[in-house]
């Protein structure tokens, strides 16, 4: 879930890649990953697709036990509102949702009315640009 991400975990970031236009996504999930290096395109394993992903900045740390480093994944499930406009989440969002013109590197996103499903400011914010990227 979002609000259980800390901004020590997300200190390191160096930048957020996005492999999709974000302009069209009223949200998007996030989680971290446990993930083999600080800046590659991670693997994915999840229903649903990768849309984004946070690359470290050299100077991150891998975990001592693991060797591994802790970076954000931004995703999507094939039921959520960019699929199914109408569905589950036609109004609201899921736990782990942000809107993503509310994204930076270390900077946890939030909730908006607009990842909640209100259509008109999202008609209303399309194309207008996205801070934070």
């Amino acid at each position: 879930m979002s609000a259980l991400i800390a901004k020590e975990e997300i200190a390191h970031e160096s930048e957020i890649v996005w492999l999709e236009d974000i302009e069209r996504l009223d949200y998007v999930r996030q989680s971290l990953d446990r993930l083999p290096t600080r800046r590659g395109k991670p693997a994915y394993h999840r229903d649903g697709r990768m849309v984004g992903y946070a690359r470290l900045a050299p100077d991150a740390k891998p975990s001592r036990p693991s060797g591994t480093f802790r970076r954000r994944v931004f995703w999507l499930l094939p039921h959520d509102r960019d699929s199914v406009p109408t569905g589950l989440y036609a109004k609201g969002a899921p736990a782990e949702a942000v809107d993503p013109s509310t994204l930076a590197p270390r900077c946890k996103g939030r909730r908006t009315e607009r990842s909640e499903g209100d259509h008109r400011v999202s008609q209303e914010t399309a194309g207008a640009g996205h801070r934070g990227r």
